[in-house]
């Protein structure tokens, strides 16, 4: 990149139309295959689940499911947040992350978690800069990778006042 070249990086909804981008991302980033119901919660999510774009170019998503917890109150889980590699280290996970996070405060979610396997030290230590913490560690969580043990990190979102 020449210096001081603006790169745009712009974030897209998730539609049936563009969901394969989705699907072809999670295939290139992640061990683990998704299922339907991965897909459908993530288009349910509506603004919750987005791609980033690169120039234009797909590089990365953030797919995350709303769970309505007792009484009422929803939380966000994060079911995947990823970035290309030669795309990572510019900001877009970032840009990503701050997305769900600004949404969580204007609607009132005060709750986000997410899975991280423990040896993850690149996407602990992302997580940890957003304040998120880890909150209990579970034996044997996935099925097909090693080490099969992840950290369950959990961010307390304090609310914007209107």
């Amino acid at each position: 990149m020449g210096a001081g070249r603006q790169v745009s990086i712009s974030l897209d909804g998730v539609r049936d139309k563009n969901v394969m981008q989705l699907t072809k991302l999670n295939i290139a980033l992640f061990p683990v295959r998704y299922n339907e119901k991965y897909y459908a919660d993530a288009l349910a999510s509506g603004d919750f689940t987005k791609l980033a774009y690169y120039s234009d170019i797909c590089v990365g998503a953030i797919a995350c499911r709303l769970e309505k917890k007792e009484g009422g109150a929803v939380r966000v889980y994060i079911m995947t947040l990823g970035v290309l590699a030669p795309y990572r280290r510019l900001g877009i996970g970032t840009k990503l992350l701050n997305h769900v996070l600004d949404l969580c405060s204007k609607q009132n979610i005060s709750e986000i978690y997410l899975h991280v396997q423990t040896n993850n030290e690149d996407a602990l230590n992302f997580y940890k800069k957003f304040g998120f913490e880890i909150t209990d560690t579970i034996q044997n969580y996935y099925t097909n990778i090693t080490p099969p043990d992840c950290y369950l990190l959990t961010k307390l979102i304090t609310q914007t006042k209107k």
